[in-house]
Order: C-alpha cells, then structure tokens, then sequence
C-alpha cells in the first residue's frame, strides 16, 4: 500500500522594511509635493437677505446667494465672502488641505516608529 503525503505552505508576507526618519520624511513630502496650496475650513453655500428694504429677491423669500469660507484663527471662528468665479479654487485648496492633514495622521506613528528604532539602535551600540 502506498501513501502519499503532500505539505503546502503559505507564501509568507515579506515584512516592510524598517523606516528610517529620513526614509519618512522622503516619503512625506513626496505625497505632498502636489498637495499646495492648501487650506482648512468649509466652504458654505447660503441664501441671506439683503439690506435693501423693498428688495424683490428678498420679499419672494428667495433672497441672495453667497459662497462663504468659514475659518478658524486663534480659536475664534470668523467667515470670508468666496466670490463665485473663485469657489472651484478654494474648494480645490480645502481638498489639499484636508488630503494633507491624512496624511500628517498617517505620518505620526510612522515617525515615532522610526524614532523608536534609532533609540534602540543608539542603546544597543552604547551597550557594545
């Protein structure tokens, strides 16, 4: 009687290698090489009335539109009027800015992760 045995094994994922600070710093800018300008707020659309007393826009209860841009400077928040022909740029800078703020997200434990290493690197040849 014959037996046959056969044994598969899983290809293994090949572990990233480790970064360095530099290697995160490269590659952080280099995400945010076409990331500018950039900007953070919101960009609102609103109807408000005007200050006209027998405005017809306003009496129809259509009122008048805007764009605004709403920020935030030194914890206090205040509105910019955003003319129309200006809106697709600015909303294009809000796009930046928040892809960029992701990927600072993304950069903070990388950079810690690199900080670690270089400790344990620094210890190890102070120890020899």
């Amino acid at each position: 009687m014959y037996e046959w045995c056969y044994t598969y094994s899983m290809p293994t994922k090949s572990r990233p290698k480790p970064e360095s600070l530099a290697d995160v710093q490269r590659w952080l800018q280099q995400q945010t090489a076409n990331l500018w300008p950039a900007a953070l707020g919101s960009l609102n659309f609103r109807r408000s009335p005007c200050i006209r007393p027998n405005c017809p826009a306003c009496r129809s209860g259509e009122k008048h539109p805007s764009h605004v841009l709403y920020c935030r400077q030194q914890g206090r928040r205040f509105s910019l009027y955003v003319p129309e022909e200006l809106v697709p740029q600015v909303q294009r800078w809000l796009d930046n800015g928040r892809a960029l703020q992701e990927l600072l997200h993304q950069a903070a434990p990388r950079y810690v992760q690199a900080l670690k290493r270089e400790r344990d690197k620094a210890s190890k040849k102070a120890e020899d």
